[in-house]
């Protein structure tokens, strides 16, 4: 990785850290180029089964490097918006499930990248929010399109509209977060539930990812097909055998992930 994204993997779980405290985890140049190169080598790992991504300090990330951006051209800031909305999809195209330790500021860019991860755990001083229209801009790297679908238009349209920064109790009634916990409580709880996930048949596990990712936007038809393709697929496993087999046999099942 470089100076500003850290990767640590161990027990089948990948942690992620933005470490650019000086800016409060600014996203530029620097850190999507860490973000893209630890994604990259993840997907290279087969040890891994689940991964969370923070940030260092007191915030996951405040968003863009407004000071980088201000001279931009529009040619030079739709390049620069083409390249977000690229490394946030490898993201959240990564095959295994990415939990986002929501640890302080998450805005713009920063909320952007909490919503490419599968699930959101928040600190209680966790705060949100989307406030590019307060800069004479919109969001750039996927805001506008992940917002609305995890918490309805309505909703997404107001924090869109006025550029409100909510707290971490607001974002899960919205759905922005899918738990909140104590600052100190933050990391383990991530790790809970990725050593839960971890456990789970990784096949399995990245099908289901790909199926509500890929099946949910469309039709309910075209949904239900993948489903029962990818249902079919499982039962080529080594995990469907073994698993099924440790039911029968009333035993923990031991996934190799094949």
């Amino acid at each position: 990785m470089n100076d500003h994204v850290r990767l640590v993997i161990e027990n089948g779980i990948g942690v992620v850290t933005i470490d650019r405290q000086e800016a409060l985890n600014a996203l530029d140049d620097g850190v999507l180029a860490g973000l893209e190169e630890a994604f990259l080598a993840l997907g290279r790992d087969p040890s891994v089964r689940a991964v969370i991504l923070t940030g260092a300090g007191k915030a996951f990330v405040a968003g863009a490097d407004i000071k980088a951006m201000a001279a931009f051209t529009p040619v030079e800031a739709r390049a620069f918006a083409q390249r977000g909305q690229r490394i946030f999809t490898l993201i959240e195209d990564y095959p295994h499930p990415v939990i986002a330790a929501v640890n302080g500021y998450a805005l713009g860019g920063g909320c952007e990248l909490a919503m490419t991860c599968d699930i959101r755990i928040a600190s209680e001083k966790a705060k949100a929010g989307q406030p590019e229209v307060n800069l004479g801009v919109l969001p750039g790297f996927g805001g506008t399109q992940r917002l609305a679908r995890i918490m309805g238009r309505s909703a997404a349209k107001y924090l869109l509209f006025t550029g409100e920064v909510i707290g971490a109790a607001r974002g899960l009634e919205l759905g922005l977060f899918n738990e909140v916990v104590a600052p100190e409580n933050l990391l383990p709880r991530c790790m809970e539930i990725a050593a839960a996930i971890a456990a789970k048949a990784p096949v399995a596990v990245s099908f289901v990812k790909h199926a509500v990712n890929e099946g949910t936007d469309g039709p309910m038809a075209h949904g239900l097909s993948l489903e029962a393709e990818l249902f079919a697929g499982t039962f080529g496993t080594q995990d469907q055998k073994e698993g099924m087999r440790a039911f029968i046999d009333k035993r923990p099942p031991q996934f190799l992930g094949k």
